[in-house]
Parts: C-alpha cells; sequence; structure tokens
C-alpha cells in the first residue's frame, strides 16, 4: 500500500472508528484521521519509505488528538483566570451512546488510549509501546488497570484473572 488513495480507501473507516473510541467525538475522530492523511500528502513522496502507512496514519492522528487537547487545557486554564467558572450545559447524547463508549468515556485517557489500540486497532503490547513512546510494562500496567476501570462501570462484567 504505496499510494495515498489506495491507503485512504483501505483504511479510512477503521482509523476513524479506532480514533472514535479513543475520543469518544466522532468530528473530532474524522478530523484528526484527516489531517493524518493530509500530511501524508503533503510528504513529497506520499508513503514511500513508510513500512506500515495505516500505523504512521494512526499515530499521527492520535498526536493530532493530544496536540488539540493539550491546547485546549491551557486554553481552559487561560480563560479561567480571566473569568468565573462556569459549568457547561452538555447535550444529553446517552441514548446515543453504547455502555462501551461512555465507559471508555469516563476512564483516563492513559488507559483508554491503550486499550483502544489493543483491543480497537489489534496492536501488540510492544507495537503499542513504540506509537507511545513508553516502555511496554507501562502498556501491560495501563492495559491492566484499564480493564479494571471498564469492568467497574460495565455492569455484569468481571475482570479475568490471569
Amino acid at each position: 500500500m504505496g499510494d495515498v488513495a489506495e491507503v485512504y480507501h483501505a483504511c479510512y473507516r477503521r482509523l476513524v472508528v479506532q480514533l472514535f473510541a479513543f475520543t469518544t467525538d466522532l468530528t473530532e475522530a474524522q478530523d484528526a484521521v484527516q489531517e493524518a492523511f493530509a500530511r501524508a500528502v503533503a510528504r513529497p513522496r506520499g508513503f514511500a519509505g513508510i513500512d506500515n502507512p495505516e500505523a504512521w496514519l494512526r499515530t499521527v492522528a492520535l498526536n493530532v488528538v493530544r496536540r488539540r487537547w493539550r491546547r485546549r487545557r491551557v486554553l481552559d486554564v487561560i480563560l479561567l483566570r480571566e473569568r468565573p467558572l462556569h459549568e457547561p450545559i452538555a447535550p444529553d447524547h446517552t441514548d446515543l451512546r453504547t455502555d462501551l463508549s461512555e465507559a471508555l468515556d469516563a476512564i483516563p485517557r492513559s488507559y483508554r488510549e491503550v486499550i483502544v489500540l489493543h483491543y480497537y486497532a489489534d496492536l501488540s503490547v510492544e507495537e503499542i509501546a513504540a506509537a507511545l513512546n513508553v516502555p511496554a510494562g507501562t502498556v501491560k500496567s495501563r492495559l491492566s488497570r484499564g480493564r479494571a476501570a471498564l469492568a467497574a462501570r460495565l455492569d455484569g462484567y468481571e475482570v479475568a484473572r490471569a
């Protein structure tokens, strides 16, 4: 898969699903994946020299999301200094979400990230460690804690003991 159009047709939907599971926001997931493809198109040689274009796109899209989240946190801090805190009124979308997406949304991002990459993207612990630039032991720990956090939020599920 070297041609950007070919990779787009083969991977776009799968990448959006993976990013949606991570962000729980379909628009943000689509934007991040589109940004990743835009960066691929902007490369002088496209995917030449990239062994796994889908993994490269996933990493770029995840980094786009992380950068946006960091910027939002900084902006929130700046805005909170300027005016008093008001709780935003969020629209009720509970009827549109599944129990799993609600549970994923409720757990810490670091846990959600490894769970999505492991179960949705079907990446190994080593591949996740490389993508996130963390040790494999950290990935294993986050997977274990993430599964426990999900089980606590999902009725009828228990974490299997190894």
